[in-house]
């Protein structure tokens, strides 16, 4: 797991966008797995600017977002399909064909989630997956307490993370109770992955992540088992884990021949 701490979020998000457009470059038919909230944000501009100013290319890429609110439509203000084509698919030429969200309105929600992992499969697997997490170290919407191991599924939110998302929603009792996530065991499946972290909130959760047990308390302690995570953080996300100096060290002695 390499850190990759920078002074502020803007800065931290241009180099994930660097890192993803470097895998486009070198594979144009890449597998990106996606994440919605306000983290990615500044990266999917990032990736907006790279298309309009230096022709960054998503028309050979496939796409496949972790997760999407039980009950809300691809048109309701909250749905995270709305999300992705406000915030990244309109502005970029990534066909929409090979764009890959959980269906919230699904009737069969076993067979669902199913699909939604053979297709990932059938797609070749995801070249990067980006994450974000939550205060409480989940990852997707795998709350505490998931298996490690855990496939796409449904899953009941805890009040913790309907409290951190109710700013997304006219009402606070408006937050589902339900959502289709990715699992644990498929996130691992990746072949590379980029999590996002900013701000203080964010400090605690990072520190348990990287330095504490591997605990299903804190899902994305499992991220120390992946060989190819990198963390990109602001300097107020970076606060709380112990060897801070050594991971900052680590970043500005790096080889050439390891960029990217």
């Amino acid at each position: 797991m390499e850190l990759i701490i920078l002074p502020d979020a803007a800065t931290a998000s241009r180099s994930a966008a660097d890192h993803l457009a470097a895998l486009l470059i070198k594979k144009p038919t890449a597998v990106l797995g996606l994440a919605t909230g306000s983290t990615p944000v500044a990266l999917y501009r990032e990736l907006i600017k790279k298309q309009r100013t230096e022709g960054l290319d998503f028309s050979g890429c496939s796409s496949f977002n972790l997760d999407e609110y039980v009950g809300l439509g691809p048109d309701h203000p909250a749905s995270y399909r709305r999300f992705m084509q406000e915030n990244l698919f309109a502005e970029i030429n990534l066909p929409l064909s090979r764009v890959h969200i959980p269906d919230g309105l699904a009737k069969d929600l076993p067979a669902h989630c199913d699909a939604y992992e053979k297709s990932i499969r059938d797609a070749g697997g995801i070249d990067l997956q980006i994450l974000g997490i939550g205060s409480d170290g989940h990852i997707g919407f795998n709350e505490p307490t998931s298996s490690l191991g855990s496939r796409t599924r449904l899953k009941t939110l805890t009040e913790r993370t309907r409290a951190d998302n109710a700013r997304f929603f006219p009402n606070p009792e408006d937050v589902p109770h339900h959502v289709i996530t990715m699992g644990i065991g498929t996130i691992l499946e990746a072949r590379s992955i980029s999590l996002l972290a900013f701000g203080a909130s964010k400090a605690a959760a990072i520190a348990a992540m990287v330095e504490g047990p591997i605990t299903a308390m804190v899902p994305a302690s499992i991220l120390q088992t992946h060989p190819a995570v990198k963390v990109f953080l602001d300097d107020a996300a970076a606060t709380e884990p112990s060897k801070i100096d050594y991971y900052r060290n680590v970043f500005a002695q790096k080889p050439s021949w390891q960029q990217w």
